[in-house]
Parts: C-alpha cells; sequence; structure tokens
C-alpha cells in the first residue's frame, strides 16, 4: 500500500482515517439509483481507491439503495486491517428514487443492522445519523434518535457514532448522550456557514467531512477558483480539495467517482499545498458574490 493520503487522523484508539477519503455514492446509478452503467469499472474503482492508500470509504444503504454496499463487499471483502467504512443511516428510497426520511428509532435500528449485512461485518466501524434536509440541517432533537444508535454501540453492533448534516447544538445534544467522532456537512469555498462549527470539531478531535467540494459557486466564483488552479498548475476539483484539507487539523474529504482516472486525480490534491496568497484569494470567494443554491 501507498502512503496514506493526506495523513492520517486519529480519532479513537481503533479509528484512525486517511484525510483524502473516498465517497461510494456516485458508484450507483443515475440520481444515485439502481446499479452503475459499468460494474467492472465500479469495482475497478473500489480496488483502486485501496491501492492509493485510501483507508476511509463513506457509503450508505440508501445510495442505490444498497448498491453501493453491495459493490464495495465484492470489490474489498474480506477488508484490510487499516480500512474504515463510514456509513450512514436516516433515510430510505421509494421505488421512484425519491429520498423518504426515515429516523423512527426502530428503522435505524433496521438500518443499521441492513448495513451490517449488505457490507458483509459483524460490527460497523462508524454510522452517521443523517438529520435535516436535503436543503441544510433543520434545528429540531435528536437525542431518541441518536440514543437508539447508541444502544447498538453498546450491543457491539457499532464502534463509533456520527453526525450528518446537522447543527452546532445538535452535536452539542448528541454528545451528551454518546461520543462523536465525525460531523459530515455541506461545506466548501463557496459555502461557509459552517466556519464556527469546523472550528469546534477541530478543537475537539471530531472529523469534519466536507460534502460537495464544488457546490454552490456563482460564475464568479468559479471563475476565481479556476484562475488560481491555473497559476498552480491543478484542476479547479483540487484545490478546492487541498482548500479543504487545509482548513483545520480534522478537516478530512470524501470526493466520489466512478472513474478511475478522476480518482487519481482527486487523490493527487492530498499533495498539493496552497501557497498563503492562493489561500487568502480563495478566502474571499465565499463574500465575493452570493451563492443562489
Amino acid at each position: 500500500m501507498s502512503n496514506t493520503p493526506g495523513g492520517t487522523l486519529r480519532l479513537a484508539d481503533d479509528l484512525v482515517i486517511s484525510r483524502m477519503g473516498y465517497g461510494a455514492m456516485q458508484l450507483a446509478g443515475p440520481g444515485v439509483f439502481g446499479p452503475p452503467k459499468d460494474h467492472d469499472a465500479a469495482i475497478a474503482v473500489l480496488r483502486e481507491v485501496v491501492e492509493l492508500g485510501v483507508t476511509h470509504i463513506d457509503t450508505s444503504d440508501f445510495y442505490g439503495p444498497f448498491v453501493t454496499n453491495e459493490l464495495i463487499k465484492e470489490a474489498l471483502h474480506p477488508y484490510g486491517d487499516e480500512l474504515r467504512i463510514v456509513t450512514k443511516v436516516g433515510a430510505r428510497r421509494g421505488a421512484d428514487a425519491s429520498w423518504i426520511m426515515a429516523r423512527d428509532p426502530a428503522d435505524l435500528q433496521a438500518q443499521v443492522r441492513e448495513n451490517l449485512e449488505h457490507l458483509g461485518v459483524d460490527t460497523l466501524d462508524a454510522v452517521n445519523l443523517r438529520m435535516g434536509t436535503p436543503e441544510g440541517p433543520v434545528e429540531e432533537s435528536l437525542a431518541e434518535q441518536f440514543g437508539a444508535l447508541a444502544d447498538l454501540r453498546k450491543e457491539g453492533l457499532i464502534r463509533h457514532l456520527g453526525l450528518s448534516t446537522v447543527t452546532a447544538n445538535q452535536l452539542s445534544e448528541a454528545q451528551a448522550v454518546a461520543p462523536v467522532v465525525t460531523v459530515q456537512n455541506l461545506y466548501n469555498l463557496a459555502n461557509r456557514q459552517d466556519d464556527a462549527l469546523v472550528e469546534l470539531c477541530a478543537q475537539e478531535n471530531i472529523a469534519f467531512a466536507s460534502y460537495f467540494p464544488l457546490g454552490g459557486f456563482s460564475p464568479l466564483q468559479s471563475g476565481t477558483l479556476t484562475a488560481v488552479a491555473q497559476r498552480l498548475d491543478a484542476t479547479p476539483q483540487q484545490v478546492a480539495l487541498a482548500w479543504l484539507l487545509q482548513r483545520s487539523t480534522t478537516s478530512v474529504v470524501i470526493p466520489g467517482t466512478s472513474s478511475v482516472a478522476h480518482l487519481r486525480e482527486n487523490v493527487a490534491a492530498a499533495d498539493l499545498t496552497l501557497p498563503a496568497d492562493a489561500i487568502a484569494e480563495l478566502d474571499g470567494i465565499a463574500g465575493s458574490t452570493p451563492t443562489t443554491d
């Protein structure tokens, strides 16, 4: 195995992840529904993830549904000692590919058991509770739902717990129930609403996993990113990922792709060190033009 891209982050004695992760969502079919258009290519991508030294795969049974977890099992099981798979619960898929919020405590526990089966493991490394809506976090209590997952942690079915699409208040509420090792929210150069939460996670050694690293850019913002990338002889995607990795000591990224070539390009971003003047220019993106998302 090659050196771990982006270095590693130790979140617990038995949980060390590569800061450059891989998001499996795009391995499913269009709209994250159904099988991949090229099954063999999906298997090749997953095996290349491991070959490149990435030890952190993000997935969920509601990708497909079940498709990405079954592909991961086919490609990588039995899993290497260093590989850590982080999954999510809190939603299901309708027959029409719709996303259905499913956060009844009993259903959450059923989803955990389904993830165990589809990944082919007895214990899940980490499970994120998905809250909020597709539009973002919603300030509501999550204690009952998180408690249902904490019960499975006590049973040994889950090693560690995390959160997705949440606020700082919800993180605090969850921490009163059980330890939290990761928060996964929409955050990037153009969407900086979680700046304070990024800092809080760094202070408490909680991984902050950013998704949609290029989501929500206006043309002006995108132009700035492209100009910086050209100066650094890199792609805009690589610069956006490098900025996230340098954003805090516990920032991790989980870019997804169904292409081996694109995967290698993403992983190479971990070797890109942004100079101070580039960071200053990129930091100005968030305030340059409001996003329309």
